[in-house]
């Protein structure tokens, strides 16, 4: 964890908050934040050979789970800038691919869900954190890219869905992040200033410049190095330690 923001006082970000100041919001960012996306990877290679064996499919699950990954990529790329596309299509398009033909819902998705939801697993510490950062006295959210309901339910599967005081994602605004909508629309939600606001995240574009440029205090887990990284952190546990020390001196 660095001793304090970087360069606080350029960028125009309008942060004019003392030494001692308390933090008044947590927002977290859930893939690679709170869930460990290794658990995710392997999980979705898992219900691709069921899918593949259930369906006595002629490929081999290599590259049928590189068929699947291929067209769920594209399905993304193609979007216009931060436009919301719902992963669940993408999903869909993936099995369409490896199929090699359209297909109901029924036919891949409650499976899909069944699996994924039993085998995700959060980073070490998330749960933790969350849960003590709930018993303090500030607004502890969600700013994610994920569709509403699984968003909601990957947060129930880990036990902390109640633990947060408001959730937002980008299939509610529309939008992905880094669009400034998705950060002022949890912010306007939690009715807090961004200048006493954190967000964690572990992609630096998307989440911690996009939280800078609206004012925010970046906290990188994972993401790449830049100017707008305020703190890094190895382990979610650490930002109760930020949390504590109160809004640094500029």
């Amino acid at each position: 964890m660095s001793d304090g923001p970087a360069d606080t006082d350029s960028g125009g970000n309008g942060r004019r908050e003392g030494p001692g100041a308390d933090w008044q919001a947590v927002f977290w960012d859930i893939g690679g934040v709170i869930l460990e996306l290794e658990s995710v990877r392997a999980a979705h290679a898992t219900v691709i050979e069921e899918f593949v064996e259930r369906n006595e499919l002629d490929v081999s699950t290599v590259e049928a789970v590189e068929t699947w990954r291929s067209a769920v990529g594209e399905f993304f790329r193609e979007r216009d800038g931060t436009e919301f596309r719902a992963a669940r299509d993408g999903y869909a398009k993936g099995f369409e691919a490896v199929a090699g033909e359209s297909l109901a819902t029924g036919e891949w998705r409650p499976a899909f869900e069944e699996t994924v939801q039993s085998a995700i697993e959060p980073v070490p510490g998330a749960v933790d954190a969350i849960e003590r950062l709930a018993g303090r006295d500030l607004h502890v959210g969600v700013i994610s890219d994920v569709d509403d309901d699984a968003g909601r339910e990957m947060l129930a599967r880990f036990g902390v869905r109640k633990r947060f005081d408001s959730i937002t994602t980008s299939e509610e605004v529309g939008r992905t992040k880094p669009d400034p909508e998705i950060f002022e629309t949890a912010l306007e939600k939690a009715g807090v200033e961004p200048t006493r606001s954190l967000m964690i995240g572990d992609r630096y574009e998307h989440d911690v410049k996009g939280a800078d440029e609206v004012g925010m205090y970046g906290v990188a887990f994972g993401a790449a190095d830049g100017p707008a990284v305020a703190y890094r952190i190895t382990s979610p546990l650490e930002v109760l330690e930020i949390v504590a020390d109160g809004i640094p001196e500029k």
